[in-house]
């Protein structure tokens, strides 16, 4: 590996955790139970109100989720999942500490999925997604199958409104997830990420699907216009344009809604196959971080991932 290309990398292993500086304490949660058979899933409560821990043996590793399902759920209706994947290095636990879809999801009567990312011996917590994670031999794609499978056994989920969402890493497995399980996952938005090449040139998604960037164009981690691992931003819309067969395209700029100089510029990619869209919000002066209200952004992007999400299944957009 060139010496750019390591100090790169170091730098992944530091910033990919998401949410900026600013930090939260992590919820606790009991000591895990005991699971003396190991082909079964054992889901514990944790300390947070309809939040529970859901530990597996997959492939041979023991892997553990978060799901957190409203206490005011409709059980009447099959219900939208939300998966949220944490960035490279970090965990389950301190994304959904910045991303808090529990506001959204009580009010929009939806199920989320917080997975937790293995180790390998040369890789630290991640998604494999080709790239920096080419040399890791985890099945994510499996796992995540497993969990949806699993899910259906507990929850009548609503299997054409499947969500993938994802900071860095988390986002570049949200695109693999369009590419590589598309029959299952309805719509994705990447925050932070892209598409590693490897993702990109075996990209074989079976319908037509919305997808949702927000990148900021200071981002040093991941670069708005690509790197060794990493294809462009530009290019990643243009690919879901042409693939979604959208057939037009408009920039408008963003609210400046904290009067601090930097607003941004949305990209619509229209008029697509099914009518769904492709979207682009490009942050002016804006690092590698999950934007939030509450740390000076001008958007909160749990809150317009949702808006853009509640759209479509996977069938392209809703008829309501």
């Amino acid at each position: 590996m060139k010496a750019y290309q390591l100090g790169l990398l170091i730098l992944i292993l530091s910033s990919c955790g998401g949410g900026s500086s600013s930090s939260s304490r992590d919820i606790s949660i009991p000591p895990e139970s005991d699971n003396d058979n190991l082909f079964n899933e054992t889901c514990i409560d944790t300390s947070r109100s309809g939040m529970k821990r859901c530990d597996l043996k997959h492939d041979n590793l023991d892997r553990f989720y978060y799901i957190y399902t409203p206490t005011n759920l409709d059980s009447n209706e099959s219900i939208p999942v939300l998966f949220a994947f944490h960035g490279y290095g970090s965990s389950a636990m301190r994304h959904l500490n910045y991303t808090n879809y529990f506001p959204l999801a009580d009010s929009n009567n939806f199920i989320v999925i917080y997975p937790q990312g293995a180790t390998t011996a040369t890789l630290s917590t991640h998604w494999n997604v080709g790239g920096w994670t080419s040399k890791s031999t985890i099945n994510d794609l499996d796992f995540v199958d497993t969990v949806i499978s699993l899910l259906k056994d507990k929850i009548q989920i609503d299997e054409t409104r499947i969500y993938s969402s994802g900071m860095s890493n988390g986002g570049y497995m949200s695109f693999h997830l369009a590419c590589n399980l598309s029959h299952k996952i309805a719509a994705i938005a990447s925050v932070t990420g892209s598409m590693t090449r490897e993702t990109y040139n075996s990209c074989n998604p079976i319908h037509s699907t919305s997808i949702m960037q927000i990148h900021g164009d200071a981002d040093t981690v991941v670069p708005y216009y690509g790197n060794w691992f990493s294809r462009s931003i530009p290019s990643v819309m243009e690919y879901w344009e042409e693939y979604n067969n959208c057939q037009t395209s408009s920039i408008t700029s963003l609210p400046d809604y904290n009067n601090d100089g930097d607003g941004g510029s949305f990209y619509l990619y229209d008029q697509c196959i099914t009518n769904v869209q492709a979207q682009l919000y490009l942050m002016s002066n804006m690092g590698h971080e999950w934007p939030r209200y509450n740390n000076n952004n001008d958007i909160n992007a749990s809150q317009v991932i949702w808006n853009f999400f509640k759209q479509y299944d996977i069938n392209g957009r809703i008829n309501e």
